[in-house]
C-alpha cells in the first residue's frame, strides 16, 4: 500500500503543508499519520510550556506526552467548536495538564526544587526591599533558577497565574480565558500570588 498520501491527498504530498484543520479532519477520519504531523509541528511549543512548570527534562517530557494524549481524545471538541487556532487550543490543554500535575504533586507533598541557597536569598531579598521590587519580580529580573525555586512553593493556581502573566506574557484577558475566570478574579489572584511569592521568600530569610 502506498503511504505517501491519504485519501484526501493531504498527507505526505511533496511541497504541501496542510492546514491544522485539515490535519484534524484527517485524524478524525482515521489517519494516524496526520496526528504525527500535528505532533511534529507543535511539540516544540508544548515542550516550551511544559518546561515553564517542570524543570527536569523527563518530567517535562511526561507532560508533553500527556498533553498530546489529551488532545487526541479531545479532537472532536476542537472541531465541534470550530476553533480558529489549533495552537491556542493545544496550549490551553497543555496548561491545564501542567496545572493538574502540579495539583497532584501538591497533594502528595512533593517538591521539585532544592532549598534556596543563602546567596540566592540575599540577592532576592535586596531586590524585594527596593521601591520597585514587585515590578522587578514581575519583569523577570530574577534568574530562572531562583524564580523556579520560589514558584515551586506556591499553590498550583497561584503558580499558573504568575507563569501565564509574567513568563508566558499573556494578557489578563487571555489568562482569564485559559483559567475560566473573570478578569477581576485574575487580577485578585495575581495580586495574592505575588504576595505569596514574597511570603515564600521570607521563610528563608
Amino acid at each position: 500500500m502506498d503511504h505517501s498520501a491519504d485519501s484526501s491527498g493531504l498527507i505526505g504530498a511533496p511541497g504541501l503543508s496542510p492546514m491544522d484543520s485539515e490535519l484534524v479532519a484527517a485524524v478524525l477520519a482515521g489517519d494516524d499519520r496526520a496526528f504525527a504531523l500535528l505532533f511534529e509541528r507543535y511539540r516544540p511549543m508544548v515542550a516550551r510550556v511544559a518546561c515553564r512548570f517542570f524543570f527536569r527534562r523527563e518530567e517535562a517530557e511526561d507532560v508533553v506526552q500527556e498533553s498530546f494524549a489529551e488532545a487526541w481524545f479531545a479532537l472532536k471538541s476542537f472541531q465541534g467548536r470550530h476553533e480558529k487556532s489549533f495552537a491556542a487550543w493545544l496550549s490551553r490543554i497543555t496548561l491545564h495538564t501542567c496545572y493538574n500535575e502540579l495539583g497532584r504533586r501538591s497533594r502528595r507533598g512533593e517538591s521539585l526544587m532544592s532549598e534556596l541557597s543563602e546567596e540566592q536569598v540575599t540577592w532576592l531579598t535586596e531586590r524585594l526591599r527596593d521601591e520597585g521590587a514587585e515590578n522587578a519580580v514581575e519583569r523577570q529580573s530574577i534568574s530562572r533558577d531562583l524564580a523556579a525555586k520560589l514558584l515551586d512553593r506556591l499553590k498550583p493556581e497561584d503558580r499558573l497565574v504568575l507563569i501565564l502573566l509574567e513568563i508566558e506574557e499573556r494578557s489578563v484577558a487571555e489568562t482569564a480565558g485559559i483559567m475560566g475566570w473573570s478578569v477581576s478574579k485574575v487580577k485578585v489572584r495575581a495580586h495574592r500570588a505575588r504576595a505569596a511569592l514574597r511570603k515564600a521568600l521570607k521563610r528563608f530569610c
